[in-house]
């Protein structure tokens, strides 16, 4: 068995729940590469009241992002769902405050891909995806997106574009992850993982 020798940074927000098990079911296609660890991240929310305040420590899920968690990885996975058809405001927030990281080129070269939720079928979920990567693109990062060799990008009703992983998760969040998104999500974080291998192994 080979031992962990690249790490694939998933970082995400989520509210309810959605985009945060399409962040597992990334990992889960990282992890299916031989030699690949997924590194999960999120961010605090933000709020209009400034005063208020998240605690240190997520109450659930991953730990919070830092900026050396993109300095270290190989490639990265960036999720949210979707706000107007872009990434909310919690990671943009965080994303405003990589110019550091900019400047060095931490990120340039490396892969990335993006995924999001929505609360209704047709809420910006390819919008959403395609704003994403902006910020990526500034970074100098290699985008992926998932191709139609995936025979269920032609059959899914609930999301799932070649931009990227997307779920339609229902305006409170119940909706079941489709065997359709499940297959694409994790084929998408297989790709980046494969890729950042690539990557590394011709460098």
């Amino acid at each position: 068995m080979i031992s962990p020798d690249l790490s694939i940074l998933v970082l995400y927000y989520s509210r309810n729940g959605a985009t945060r098990k399409l962040a597992e079911l990334i990992a889960q296609g990282v992890e299916s590469v031989p030699g690949c660890d997924a590194r999960l991240r999120t961010v605090p929310a933000v709020s209009t009241v400034a005063e208020a305040t998240e605690p240190d420590i997520p109450r659930e899920g991953a730990p919070y992002v830092e900026l050396q968690d993109l300095e270290e990885c190989d490639g990265l996975a960036l999720g949210s769902p979707t706000r107007f058809g872009n990434m909310a405001a919690a990671m943009k927030y965080f994303w405003d405050g990589t110019s550091t990281q900019w400047l060095s080129g931490a990120l340039s070269g490396k892969p990335a891909c993006v995924f999001t939720s929505t609360a209704s079928l047709h809420g910006g979920q390819e919008a959403t995806l395609l704003t994403m990567m902006i910020p990526l693109l500034h970074h100098g990062m290699v985008v992926l997106g998932l191709p139609y060799t995936h025979p269920e990008l032609m059959h899914t009703a609930s999301g799932g574009t070649p931009y990227g992983a997307s779920h339609w998760s229902g305006t409170n969040g119940s909706q079941p992850i489709s065997e359709e998104t499940r297959a694409l999500t994790i084929a998408l974080g297989r790709r980046l993982a494969e890729t950042a291998r690539k990557l590394r192994s011709s460098t």
